[in-house]
């Protein structure tokens, strides 16, 4: 071969300028991704500012931008994912303004059954509880689940005894009784000709007259709550939590803590948490149909949260919507209603909430 020197010298050269045009494209990639990302649903549905009236809306915000906060205070401090989702979580179950925790709806024998679901993207570990009557935050429960059981899922009293046993707080109904809920209970009843059932012991006599703050100005909105987050180490989770729909019957159990359909993380697609129809979300498989379109489609997230909700979850006649987050950083949520109560933000930028439909 002649001129071996020279040979070897252009290879070297070749092999260079390619590990030079790598490196800053991987620089730019890391660059990109933020340190943390954070975003988080309180319910959709149908929503209009006339119907609501600027109080109820300005504590609405207000209570999405709380949830940002606690979510930001554990990832700016280098807290995992897993434990933002938890801090955000367990703040709106003990909001009485949303469908979880404290203010859950009233199945029809008037009672308070909650479903929650945690997951973690870094090692796809889940954790998940329905028909929860006595632990004050079901999304606690569903981490002692995931993280003390060799089980995903646990129901009813087989949940709540576990949950006794791993020193998870419990809670009287009387905790989760809200007025507003207890009377849109009694308005669903009556529409339905069902019988209303005996208030929750503990909870007192109706009021009379009714306040305005105590009537349900939102029957056709959806309260469960949600939150996905990506931490400083690259890794992603998910939470869900919820009472269900107002005048459930026979033990119903949602989407929520169906692991794929209400909740999932992994972190090589991403990490999705939905509120809307539990039935269709189910049907669907929505949170894993949004991660396999990411992963194996290789669509952006946005793409694909708008395939999954505003096309096929569409078309089936269901209607709800998502939040959503991906290892490199990408956020977005999607949904078909008139409104959803969500928030969202990166480490350097602003925080974002929303509530209607055309909002940013």
């Amino acid at each position: 071969m002649k001129h071996p020197v020279r040979l070897a010298a252009l290879i070297l050269l070749a092999l260079g300028l390619s590990a030079c045009a790598t490196k800053p494209a991987q620089d730019k990639a890391a660059a990109v991704r933020p340190a943390w990302a954070l975003a988080i649903h309180g319910g959709a549905g149908v929503m209009d500012r006339e119907t609501m009236g600027p109080e109820t809306e300005a504590s609405y915000r207000a209570a999405m931008h709380a949830a940002l906060e606690r979510g930001r205070t554990v990832l700016e401090k280098g807290g995992t994912a897993l434990d933002a989702v938890v801090a955000v979580v367990r703040g709106l179950e003990d909001d009485p303004q949303f469908n979880a925790g404290k203010g859950a709806v009233f199945t029809a024998d008037g009672r308070n059954e909650l479903d929650a679901a945690i997951m973690d993207g870094s090692n796809l570990k889940a954790g998940a509880v329905a028909g929860i009557t006595g632990t004050k935050n079901p999304i606690s429960l569903a981490r002692a689940v995931m993280e003390a059981s060799p089980h995903v899922m646990l129901i009813g009293a087989g949940a709540e005894k576990f949950g006794q046993q791993a020193s998870v707080e419990q809670a009287d109904a009387a905790w989760f009784f809200t007025e507003r809920r207890w009377q849109s209970l009694k308005k669903t009843l009556k529409e339905r000709g069902l019988p209303i059932p005996a208030r929750p012991a503990g909870v007192g006599p109706e009021p009379v007259p009714l306040a305005a703050s105590q009537m349900a100005f939102e029957d056709r909105k959806y309260g469960t709550v949600g939150v996905v987050a990506l931490d400083n180490a690259g890794h992603i989770a998910a939470g869900t939590s919820t009472g269900g729909t107002t005048a459930k019957l026979w033990g119903r159990v949602g989407d929520v803590p169906i692991i794929g359909a209400g909740t999932y993380a992994n972190d090589k697609s991403c990490a999705v948490s939905a509120t809307g129809t539990g039935e269709y979300f189910i049907r669907l498989g929505v949170a894993r149909a949004i991660c396999d379109l990411v992963e194996l489609k290789g669509m952006t997230l946005q793409k694909a949260a708008d395939e999954v909700i505003q096309a096929r979850l569409t078309a089936l006649g269901g209607d709800g919507g998502i939040v959503a987050v991906t290892p490199d950083g990408q956020v977005a949520w999607s949904f078909n209603t008139s409104g959803m109560y969500r928030a969202r933000q990166e480490a350097g930028g602003e925080p974002l909430v929303g509530i209607f439909k055309g909002e940013p």
